[in-house]
């Protein structure tokens, strides 16, 4: 079994449970059966719009007689899966400026600050110079804890006083970006204000702040989600790239959930790469993401 295949085990016990007997079989295809299996995707978290998606895809292949049996169904549903997922595939990350600034997004809760400090340690491993940039100020703890993984990773930090104007440590974290010569330039924006502005007003002022700072940033956008939320975090990627334009997608939290399926339905939704994983609480937890693995390790 793989690593990804064991950290998965909620979520396929979902899904291989019933849908095993749905597929076991020369039984042939009813609309009952096609009516059950679409149930247990919705149940899986997979969404409105990729369970659609998958089930028009099956329907057809039933009555073009592509499939006449149940256990036929199931390497069909993987290969619609997977057709899903292929948008999703990352390529290696490269960076395309010098510095690259990344804005790192995600509410309160998802593990943000913790995933910007792995993708810090992650980054210095690979023989890149990196900056963080401590702008979520509005939240108890977030500096000190950036500064924190900083530290351990060996990477320099930019800061201001607590409930400091984000936009305004933005603007200097990237300044010395450009004067320090790193190589990336990792934000930790704020996933809650404490104040009168919109989350998503400050995020667009930062991303217009970042600009005039240097042009052509932030280099992209990667939004973190808590995948153990289904599909509250869906609503959340919407929102987030509405606002700034979501470039990556990073899932956390994926080893403690049945609800796995939401990363086809994110996939589904906003067809960018799904950068990352994070399936614990190490610096090695946060894995690049493999749409093929990923499909082994759901059935």
């Amino acid at each position: 079994m793989s690593w990804l295949s064991e950290k998965m085990e909620k979520t396929r016990r979902i899904l291989n449970t019933p849908i095993e007997d749905l597929f076991s079989g020369k039984k042939p295809v009813s609309e009952a059966l096609l009516d059950e299996l679409e149930e247990t995707l919705i149940v899986a978290d997979m969404g409105v719009a990729a369970t659609t998606r998958l089930m028009t895809a099956l329907r057809k292949k039933v009555d073009s007689r592509e499939i006449s049996a149940a256990e036929d169904l199931k390497p069909a549903l993987v290969s619609e899966i997977a057709a899903i997922l292929a948008p999703a595939r990352p390529k290696p990350f490269a960076p395309r400026a010098k510095p690259h600034v990344i804005l790192v997004m995600g509410v309160n809760g998802v593990g943000k600050t913790t995933t910007i400090g792995k993708l810090a340690a992650r980054f210095a491993g690979e023989g890149r110079k990196v900056l963080v940039v401590a702008a979520d100020t509005f939240r108890a703890a977030a500096v000190e804890q950036l500064a924190i993984w900083a530290e351990r990773a060996g990477v320099g930090i930019v800061r201001h006083r607590d409930n400091a104007d984000p936009a305004a440590v933005v603007f200097d974290g990237v300044e010395a970006g450009v004067a320090r010569g790193v190589d990336l330039v990792l934000v930790d924006t704020a996933g809650r204000l404490h104040t009168k502005v919109n989350l998503m007003e400050e995020l667009k002022k930062i991303k217009r702040i970042a600009g005039k700072n240097l042009a052509g940033s932030p280099h992209d956008a990667w939004l973190v989600l808590d995948a153990s939320t289904g599909q509250n975090a869906l609503s959340q990627a919407r929102l987030f790239d509405e606002a700034v334009g979501v470039t990556g997608l990073i899932l956390t939290k994926l080893d403690g959930t049945a609800k796995g399926g939401m990363v086809v339905a994110v996939a589904e939704e906003l067809k960018v790469p799904i950068r990352y994983v994070g399936l614990g609480e190490q610096v090695s937890d946060l894995r690049d993401f493999d749409p093929d693995e990923f499909v082994k390790a759901l059935f």
